[in-house]
């Protein structure tokens, strides 16, 4: 699955992405780097043995069959799709721009979108390969501050449920990755209500997983033929799984964290 196979990362120059190029490559496998920061990609490209850094725009839907054609001629095939690249949020809906929707939706959502439906067809071709979507717990429990967030990130997961189904029988095996708190840089690079970076993080990202920790975890839920891996920890964890299993309960502990100050907490009330 790793070995001398070719493993495309978008968000690849920092975070869950950087760790996960360093751990696929410790695996064996050959890495292809995409971002915007060439100069942060080519620093990991340094860790990671055989790589092809192919920096791009994610939103650029104009190159991406131009992109593909590059990442696929230059191993003859990309055996693995990371859809990594993201960006989040830090407002309440209701002070929140529509600017912001359109973004945080064109990044996290249509991009792996478009990426993925230009792929697939020729991964179809070849017999089959792995596609790992990182999405949220934010996808699943719709955090408040995130309502944009929350929105791509279930727009992720039911859009690579459904390829799954499709596509099982043509080989190809999708995982569907939901962090929670991971130690990166999601919350000081997020958006404000007025689209701004925020330029500070959460106390609960900085004391989150580490990204390293993180990596291995999907590394070791590829290897096991996961379908879903749900990457958090404590009331993260079981606020996922609440959502499943007592809808209604999670929403109250949504409420009453926003009742109980938990906006102005993290510097996003009005």
């Amino acid at each position: 699955m790793f070995e001398q196979k070719t493993w495309w990362i978008t968000g690849a120059s920092s975070g869950i992405g950087a760790a996960l190029a360093e751990a696929l490559a410790a695996k064996g496998a050959r890495i292809i780097l995409s971002g915007r920061n060439e100069v942060a990609l080519r620093e990991v490209a340094a860790k990671c043995g055989e790589t092809l850094v192919l920096p791009f725009e994610a939103t650029d839907y104009a190159r991406i069959p131009a992109i593909v054609e590059q990442a696929w001629g230059w191993k003859g095939g990309v055996d693995g799709l990371v859809n990594n690249a993201g960006i989040s949020q830090r407002s309440l809906a209701v002070d929140t721009a529509f600017e912001v929707y359109e973004k945080i939706i064109a990044v996290d959502l249509m991009a792996p979108i478009a990426l993925t439906q230009a792929v697939l067809p020729l991964m179809v071709g070849a017999g089959g390969g792995k596609i790992v979507a990182i999405s949220s717990v934010a996808g699943i429990v719709g955090a408040p501050l995130r309502a944009a967030y929350s929105a791509a990130k279930a727009g992720i997961i039911g859009y690579h449920d459904s390829v799954r189904s499709e596509t099982a029988h043509q080989g190809v095996g999708v995982l569907v990755v939901a962090p929670g708190s991971v130690k990166t840089n999601v919350s000081k690079n997020a958006l404000d209500g007025k689209a701004q970076v925020r330029g500070f993080s959460d106390t609960a990202i900085d004391n989150g997983m580490d990204a390293d920790v993180a990596a291995q975890r999907i590394v070791d839920a590829l290897s096991a033929g996961q379908r879903e891996l749900i990457l958090a920890e404590g009331m993260e964890l079981q606020g996922a799984l609440l959502r499943r299993s007592n809808p209604d309960q999670l929403f109250d502990v949504m409420a009453g964290l926003i009742a109980s100050g938990y906006a102005k907490k993290l510097g996003a009330e009005t």
